[in-house]
């Protein structure tokens, strides 16, 4: 929402007398007491402005925690919730991210904004000081403020102890004890090869792996204490962990949201390595490219694997950043990291806290959690928005893609029949967005905060996130069902398989290659390992592959285009033709299996034209 490195510097305020903080929600982690600032008189009192679907609100709960501890008998942090969305004016909601980010100081909840108005504030996340005597000295906007901020407090201790006007003493700080449930706050969840699922456990800080009822626990992988630790299944450590990705390898590639790292899982050992990030969050002026070890990272939030690289929903800077294995670099690759909804080539174009990621044949799909929107980034690096009008543009409304609201989506699934399924998190519920006809619609209400969801079958399987628990619904038969260019599974090689298109220009028309390659051909896989390789665009109607047997059966997503034009010594304007046809292909890869697959785009008996043959102006 804000940012540091766009903030004005503090100021040092003059003498003003603090308002007293008041919300109509009451306060959370006290033990059922208020907390005045006359009562505090004498400690000095952080007042944090903040609302929980901010990344940046929860950056500063991280980078608070140090000067919590080093000045606890001094410094009062009070968080004053000051919500955007609708769903943050619910105070069930705000004590479930109370507990969810593990905030470990009284909460003031203000769902009017009472307080905000009476401290004249205008970001998220604003922090303002108060020493003593109750009078405001200082206020910061964005984040990264905290050592200015420790400077200060150090200071105020050293001028009211001589004063005799500060008073020493606990934290005010009374948690409510969390339910025993097998999951707390979960995550994202992945489906493994063999059936199970894996799920994380976030504030737990965890991986949990289940059986395929989706409740009984097989393992648990990491200590289930805060820390970058890598090493074996039981103490190794995470931060908050969220999206979860099969890499090609086998392994699982983990966004460790508040390490700003990503984490491997060797599934056979449970051993846990880092893959990229130094532990730091990224700040401007930091590289935006290297060696994955040697760069920032900030809150990646979902992982997915795409053309040969694992992309990252870099939600804390507002970007898409790749992960190459090859050679173990990251790089940025979509975003210009301010915060927005513009489209355009993936270098110019503005995210605003991209949470969820998927795979079709169309490219990346991106669910934009702050601007309440579903994005795409195509194979040939253009963003454009599927639904969603803005950071301020919300609701739930089904209809027309142009007119069709969202609320602060953190997920979004590839479902069988080539549209998606979007975790509708802040309305509870799951949404559908159709790309061939352009309408979204409403799958399931009475989901408490939805974070993700992935296919089994003829079901999906939800993240209730706020219900601790996953929710398996039956997917609509239209939804189930494949497009009409699906075939019936076929058995190919194990390894290497050449895949052709067939295409010869309908009689009297010619390849139009005046101004390039005239045919291009795309390949993508569900799940994306099974391809070792042979992923991705090119120009060239044949490609070989190589499948992964370890991955099982999958689908081939093919998607072919050639152009022509009219041709022949009597023709003098030429008419011009584009062919087009996708292609979805169920295969299992099985010793003994064909090494050659082929479709047929189009024919010399005009067949193109029954694929989608469209007409476009000469040049």
């Amino acid at each position: 929402m804000d940012d540091a490195a766009s903030a004005p510097p503090a100021r040092r305020s003059a003498r003003v007398r603090a308002p007293e903080p008041v919300g109509k929600g009451g306060w959370l982690n006290t033990g059922g007491d208020g907390y005045t600032l006359a009562g505090l008189r004498g400690r000095i009192v952080l007042l944090d402005f903040w609302t929980f679907a901010c990344i940046n609100c929860l950056h500063v709960v991280d980078e608070l925690r140090e000067l919590e501890e080093r000045h606890r008998d001094t410094l009062v942090v009070i968080g004053v919730h000051s919500p955007k969305f609708p769903h943050e004016t619910e105070h069930a909601a705000v004590a479930d991210a109370v507990e969810r980010y593990a905030v470990r100081h009284p909460v003031l909840d203000d769902p009017e904004l009472t307080t905000w108005t009476q401290y004249a504030v205008r970001a998220w996340p604003t922090l303002v000081v108060v020493d003593p005597e109750g009078y405001v000295v200082a206020t910061h906007s964005g984040e990264g403020h905290a050592p200015e901020i420790g400077r200060l407090v150090t200071e105020l201790e050293v001028e009211h102890a001589a004063k005799g006007t500060l008073r020493r003493g606990d934290l005010p700080y009374a948690p409510p004890e969390p339910e025993p449930t097998v999951l707390r706050f979960p995550g994202k969840v992945l489906r493994l090869p063999s059936g199970t699922f894996l799920a994380g456990d976030t504030t737990r800080h965890q991986l949990v792996e289940l059986a395929e009822d989706g409740e009984t626990v097989l393992r648990r992988i990491g200590l289930g204490e805060r820390g970058l630790t890598d090493g074996a299944a039981d103490t190794a450590r995470f931060q908050e962990p969220q999206g979860l990705a099969l890499l090609p390898d086998g392994a699982v590639a983990v966004a460790d949201t508040v390490n700003h790292a990503l984490r491997r899982v060797d599934l056979a050992s449970g051993e846990v390595t880092t893959l990229a990030g130094t532990g730091s969050p990224w700040r401007r002026g930091d590289a935006v490219s290297g060696a994955a070890r040697e760069v920032n990272l900030s809150s990646p939030w979902d992982v997915t694997w795409w053309r040969d690289r694992l992309w990252i929903a870099m939600a804390g800077i507002h970007q898409l950043w790749t992960y190459d294995p090859a050679d173990g670099t990251v790089a940025r690759a979509a975003g210009t990291g301010e915060e927005g909804l513009v489209d355009g080539p993936a270098g110019q174009a503005l995210f605003a806290q991209p949470s969820g990621l998927a795979v079709t044949p169309r490219g990346l799909w991106v669910a934009d959690s702050e601007s309440s929107a579903l994005r795409l980034l195509d194979p040939d690096g253009q963003v454009r928005t599927a639904v969603g009008a803005g950071l301020f543009a919300f609701g739930h409304r089904d209809g027309p893609a142009d007119e069709a609201l969202l609320q602060h989506p953190l997920g979004v699934t590839a479902l069988p029949d080539g549209s998606l399924a979007v975790s509708d998190t802040y309305n509870h519920a799951l949404r559908r967005y159709d790309p061939g006809t352009g309408e979204v619609s409403t799958l399931a209400t009475d989901l408490r905060e939805p974070s993700g969801a992935v296919v089994d079958k003829g079901d999906v399987v939800v993240v209730e996130s706020a219900r601790h628990r996953l929710t398996r619904l039956r997917l609509p038969a239209e939804v189930v069902s494949p497009p009409a260019a699906e075939r019936s599974v076929t058995e190919i090689a194990v390894g290497r398989v050449r895949l052709e298109v067939v295409f010869e220009p309908p009689p009297g028309q010619k390849l139009d290659t005046r101004d390039g390659p005239a045919t291009r051909l795309l390949v993508s896989a569900a799940p994306p390992a099974l391809l070792r390789s042979g992923e991705g665009a090119g120009s060239e109607l044949s490609r070989a592959l190589e499948t992964d047997p370890a991955v099982g059966p999958g689908v081939l997503h093919v998607v072919a285009t050639a152009a022509s034009c009219d041709a022949g010594p009597d023709v003098l304007h030429p008419a011009c033709h584009v062919h087009r046809r996708e292609w979805r292909l169920p295969v299992r890869p099985v010793a003994g299996g064909t090494d050659r697959l082929a479709v047929e785009l189009s024919g010399a008996d005009g067949a193109g034209g029954a694929s989608g043959q469209t007409p476009y102006p000469s040049l």
